[in-house]
């Protein structure tokens, strides 16, 4: 998280998995089959497949993936990934959304068990399938370059310093758009590798129980993670795309946003999960931005919902006010054009352990904690 001090150290405690061979076991009526870099998990979910005899049984693909940014690329991202499959073919169907999470400052050696879990980008996927549903996809990202345990989201942000704080939020070139749909794709690739189908009558890249083909997508920036979000939202509000469609292209049943114009149309959600930075830039405090984006949304059908989760541990840290009143003043900002903007813009703010002193686990273990709905 960007509030630890540099001059703090952290012992590095490795966590090795064993992924080299295949397993299969039986537990709580589901098959789980641990592959090279994950795992596919078959329940007994039914969902229509117009391409099937009807129905098809669907399962999830969860696992890690180490993958470049670009082809080629030195930049190279660790992101957990949980998808929806067919059983039958074994291949990613269209999800209802996708949710991208874009994780905080690295933490090793606390001791804490719960700082420990919630740290994991595996847990943080299940966590978010759970709240959100089994028909969604999920991918946790974890910066490419790290300075100490600090995250530097570089090819995101080019303003950021050595230490992953922005000096500005500049949609010029949309690098957070182009690197974001970059990202997915050679996720998505990685993942299509590994499970090649061996069935021709494939399944995938269908919609799950409806004609749905374009996912909606919805954006989670945990701490630093943050900073990310604010470069998307200033791409969005400065983008010249045109907003009547979710996705620019001839394609139908795309699993992942393909271009800048189909992220950008698809998102409907934008979750800032107790964020915070040693220096400012935390929130989007430019108006500018912010009316920016109003006008945009109303240019289209989908509208955007912004919700502020927040802890004592950032909301009202003495020693960083500055978080506080950013928060504040993004609130207000938002509030001002929600009541321009028919119902197309919304947002809401949950405090979550206000009773509480404020400490590091709940900072955490708001993750666990943070009401989506």
């Amino acid at each position: 998280m960007g509030e630890y001090n540099r001059a703090r150290s952290h012992s590095e405690e490795k966590k090795k998995k064993q992924r080299g061979s295949l397993i299969s076991s039986v537990k709580t009526g589901s098959i789980k089959l641990s592959l090279l870099i994950g795992s596919i998990s078959t329940r007994p979910e039914i969902v229509f497949c117009s391409n099937c005899s009807g129905q098809a049984v669907m399962g999830r693909w969860s696992g890690i993936l180490k993958v470049p940014l670009f082809p080629g690329s030195r930049s190279h991202y660790k992101v957990a990934t949980s998808l929806c499959i067919l059983t039958s073919s074994q291949k990613p169907v269209v999800p209802s959304m996708n949710a991208i999470f874009f994780n905080g400052d690295r933490v090793r050696g606390t001791g804490n068990p719960v700082i420990e879990k919630l740290s994991d980008l595996e847990a943080i996927a299940e966590i978010i399938v759970s709240k959100l549903g089994e028909d969604c996809n999920v991918w946790v990202i974890e910066a490419s370059k790290f300075n100490g345990p600090f995250a530097v989201y570089k090819d995101f942000i080019p303003s950021v310093n050595k230490w992953g704080e922005p000096s500005s939020y500049d949609p010029t070139g949309d690098p957070a758009c182009t690197s974001t749909v970059s990202l997915l794709s050679s996720c998505l690739k990685e993942v299509n590798n590994t499970l090649s189908s061996r069935n021709e009558e494939s399944c995938g890249g269908e919609a799950l129980g409806s004609c749905l083909s374009h996912p909606k997508t919805l954006l989670f920036g945990f701490s630093k993670g943050g900073t990310v979000i604010n470069q998307l939202v200033t791409e969005l509000a400065f983008s010249d795309v045109k907003s009547n469609t979710l996705s620019s292209q001839h394609e139908t049943n795309i699993i992942i946003p393909t271009s800048k114009e189909s992220l950008l149309n698809s998102i409907t959600e934008i979750h800032y999960v107790d964020v915070g930075l040693n220096s400012s830039g935390a929130y989007i405090t430019d108006q500018d931005v912010i009316e920016r984006v109003s006008k945009r949304i109303s240019e289209r059908a989908l509208g955007i919902r912004f919700v502020l989760h927040g802890t004592p541990r950032q909301w009202r840290d003495s020693m960083r006010v500055w978080i506080g009143k950013e928060k504040d003043t993004m609130v207000n900002l938002l509030d001002v054009e929600s009541r321009k903007s028919g119902g197309k813009l919304s947002f809401c703010e949950r405090f979550y352990f206000g009773d509480k002193m404020a400490n590091m686990q709940m900072h955490f273990e708001v993750i666990e904690k943070m009401d989506v709905s």
